[in-house]
């Protein structure tokens, strides 16, 4: 089990030793140099390491980056809420690559430390309106791979059929890469693994609060 101080009922779900690691430079090719700008539209010095790893196959990564680019950074949701969803589907699986990579996003997007502990404790630790389906939504297409009547009514109060789809894309998409992360034993980056750390610290007196008390 993880030392880490927030940590999913079972641990984060990692193999012993990471099974394929990233391509290393000499490996990625001329064109591959052009997804290094993507991490600079973050603010982020170095390339995430989930890039190199699935350019291993070059004819799904190309494919998978468009389709991936369009839920994130350039899909429709508030960048707040998308990232609270990535945070629960990551939560669920247990993916500490995914889980550390966006608490730092979150961060990034305006998220707050109460919100980033809430979204470990599930819908009912969220008292707004418009995030509380969101994670219901999260919950329910994790455990039963299809929205509730309830869930279902509570979005569509707010969202127009095209950010249902999303929604339910997002939550899909981050799950499935959830699943190639997990077996593939993707390692957090070193800045990433520090900043995760960070958190902790931070958080450490909100982790003790009662749930009601968020």
């Amino acid at each position: 089990m993880s030392a880490d101080l927030l940590y999913p009922p079972g641990g984060w779900a990692e193999p012993s030793q990471p099974r394929l690691t990233p391509q290393t430079v000499a490996q990625r090719g001329v064109l591959f140099r052009t997804v290094g700008r993507v991490s600079r539209l973050f603010g982020r010095p170095e390339l995430p390491n989930v890039f190199p790893l699935l350019h291993h196959n070059p004819r799904l990564f190309w494919g998978w980056l468009f389709f991936a680019s369009r839920l994130m950074p350039w899909g429709k949701l508030p960048a707040p809420a998308r990232e609270l969803m990535i945070l629960r589907i990551a939560w669920l699986c247990r993916c500490r690559y995914e889980w550390g990579q966006h608490v730092e996003l979150a961060e990034r997007a305006g998220v707050s430390d109460r919100e980033l502990v809430a979204v470990t404790r599930g819908p009912d630790a969220f008292d707004d309106p418009a995030l509380r389906p969101l994670i219901q939504a999260c919950d329910d297409l994790y455990h039963r791979d299809c929205l509730s009547d309830d869930t279902w009514r509570a979005l569509k109060k707010q969202h127009s059929d095209s950010l249902m789809l999303e929604i339910m894309m997002l939550a899909g998409h981050y799950r499935m890469l959830a699943g190639v992360l997990l077996s593939a034993g993707l390692m957090l980056e070193p800045r990433m693994e520090e900043n995760l750390q960070q958190f902790h610290a931070r958080v450490a007196h909100l982790v003790q609060q009662p749930e009601q008390s968020l």
